[in-house]
């Protein structure tokens, strides 16, 4: 066949099909057009899940006739200024208008300030109407009718409205997060309505909008910078997390992304502290200059690619793991609520009495009489506590001193121990209830990584060295790491053009597939441009230890054995949550313990 030309329309509709997968994708340009006008106040509209209707409303700088006879045609735009290396907006190739109106029916109205009356254009499958006089406030409303009309196969894959919906949603809470001093409004065809107000300067009450404000009271601030790169945000304590990552929030200069290496820097950064198969909950922003991150690999600009990438990454996880460690040993807040809601009293039911009046060991009373036998027995009572022999065996009880011990300190004094494993510490203002195998499992593990990491592992050489095959390049990334193999126990060296020698092994992994484990490395550095695998074997190893060496269930400590166990948790970053992630201990405050009884 001849080479032919594509109709203009037709490469509008490709485009569309790179810049707008679904209404969530219309939903998010719109919304960065808006952003970029300076809107301080977005409203969206939908219906359908927005493929019947997507609205967007801004009191931004606006348009005028000439302007948007440009803006719906491919690759206009006024925010670009002839460069790629300097993008400061989050838009910038000028396809998101023309590509959307070639797939649905657009229409723009739009008034800048100053202006007597606004101007209106529609597009509709591709053709363009002129533009009109019309009445309008200032800024900018864009309505998308009849999404991928125009491309019926489109429709076929999409999801079911409540999805889209759902999708529209999440996309206005990041651009919420990021943008805390616009007020965001968004209304669906259910008659519901998310309402984000203007929170100006302050992120963490936005952020709180968004993610609860169980979330604030569990997160701990992150502020960072490294070599011009600046990391800020917060992130949840290791005890708050949840089961998927749809918590997980970056941007990048003020832009939403969803970028694995922040994400694999995030998942490093509370490795060993959170279950598997649990996620982090976190915000994080990284401002750094615009010539050093490229947000024009894909046209959704949802990736972006850094010049250094070890740097953001190194930054991210030290930044979170030395804020943690400032922070000191904190518990989340939620393990307190459910087991508030575990204790709430339920009223006693019987179906009849359980005794009579005549079978009954309570008898009516003479308060006179009763007065004075409480009186007495109360006198008695102090009587024998101010005896030399009372004295004596309360000074001989084992720990004595110990239990007396003041409760000025965060995890308190210790009280009692029940069923041989869990530690009552009473605080200034509460109580704390500690998993004794738990949190000395911690205490162990974290002495024996601190041993690991500040000293060179000890390698056992292999009597013959065991040759891998491998592709070239992955030879190429595993020599340049073969510094940190040599620190962790694993001696490699290049033979020949495809392939590995190993030659020493870690001496505490004893035994080991070295073929499986270079192979493991080699994909992980492939993927991630990161080997933490072996680090994570010896890490695993350390917990496994840890876990059978540390204090066990059903012993019992003495009074002083467990304040020390406290001192100790106090002084450990990481305590507040054992090797596998689970709580060390759990804070009621005594708020809480009053309410229960009625007191407050």
């Amino acid at each position: 066949m001849p080479i032919k030309q594509l109709s203009e329309t037709l490469i509008n509709q490709i485009a569309a099909g790179e810049v707008i997968e679904r209404p969530a994708s219309a939903a998010k340009e719109l919304i960065e057009n808006a952003l970029d006008a300076h809107a301080t106040r977005i409203e969206i509209a939908t219906a359908g899940g927005g493929k019947t209707l997507l609205r967007v409303t801004d009191n931004g700088s606006g348009m005028g006739p000439d302007d948007l006879e440009l803006a719906v045609r491919r690759h206009c735009t006024s925010k670009l200024d002839g460069s790629l290396f300097d993008i400061r907006t989050l838009g910038f190739r000028g396809e998101a208008l023309p590509s959307i109106g070639s797939v649905a029916r657009l229409t723009i109205s739009s008034r800048p300030a100053g202006a007597g009356h606004g101007a209106e254009i529609s597009v509709e499958g591709g053709k363009v109407r002129p533009v009109r006089p019309v009445a309008a406030n200032q800024g900018t409303t864009v309505e998308v009718r009849d999404l991928f009309f125009a491309t019926p196969a489109r429709l076929n894959f999409m999801k079911s409205e409540r999805a889209e919906a759902s999708a529209i949603s999440d996309v206005v809470r990041r651009m919420a997060i990021a943008f805390p001093q616009v007020r965001f409004v968004l209304s669906g065809s259910d008659r519901t309505t998310l309402e984000f107000a203007a929170t100006g300067d302050d992120r963490l009450a936005r952020i709180a909008q968004v993610l609860g404000k169980d979330f604030r009271d569990n997160a701990i601030e992150i502020d960072a910078a490294r070599e011009g790169v600046r990391l800020t945000g917060f992130a949840g304590v290791p005890t708050f997390n949840r089961g998927n990552s749809l918590q997980q929030y970056a941007f990048v200069n003020g832009r939403p992304v969803q970028d694995k290496l922040i994400w694999s820097a995030l998942r490093a950064a509370y490795a060993e502290t959170i279950p598997q198969g649990r996620y982090p909950v976190a915000v994080l922003s990284i401002d750094i200059d615009p010539e050093l991150v490229d947000v024009n690999v894909h046209p959704a600009k949802s990736d972006v690619r850094f010049r250094d990438p070890g740097l953001v990454r190194g930054l991210i996880i030290g930044a979170i793991r030395q804020a943690m460690a400032q922070e000191g040993d904190r518990a989340s807040t939620t393990g307190a609520s459910g087991l508030m809601r575990a204790f709430r009293p339920e009223p006693a039911r019987y179906s009849t009495p359980p005794w009579s009046a005549e079978t009954s060991p309570y008898r009516p009373m003479n308060f006179s009489t009763a007065a004075t036998g409480f009186a007495e027995a109360r006198q008695a009572a102090f009587t024998e506590m101010a005896t030399p022999s009372a004295r004596a065996a309360m000074a001989e009880t084992p720990g004595a001193a110990a239990m007396t011990e003041p409760v000025q300190h965060p995890l308190g004094a210790a009280r009692a121990q029940l069923h041989e494993n869990y530690i009552v510490a009473q605080t200034q203002d509460g109580l704390v209830i500690v998993d004794q195998h738990a949190a000395h499992e911690r205490l162990v593990f974290e002495t024996l990584r601190k041993g690991l990491n500040d000293r060179p592992v000890p390698a056992q050489a292999l009597l013959i060295p065991e040759i891998v095959d491998l592709a070239e390049d992955d030879c190429d990334r595993l020599i340049g790491h073969a510094a940190d193999f040599s620190r962790l126990g694993l001696g490699i060296e290049r033979f020949g053009p495809g392939a590995i020698a190993v030659r020493e092994t870690p001496a505490m992994l004893g035994e080991i597939d070295a073929a499986g484990l270079v192979r493991q490395l080699a994909d992980e550095l492939a993927e991630w441009d990161t080997a933490n695998g072996l680090a994570g074997r010896l890490d695993y190893l350390a917990a496994t230890m840890a876990c059978h060496g540390s204090v066990r269930s059903g012993r019992r400590l003495r009074p002083e054995e467990m304040n020390a166990l406290l001192r100790q948790m106090e002084a450990t970053p990481g305590s507040g949550q054992c090797n596998h992630g689970r709580p060390t201990y759990i804070e009621i405050k005594l708020a809480d313990i009053e309410r229960l009884f009625g007191r407050s």
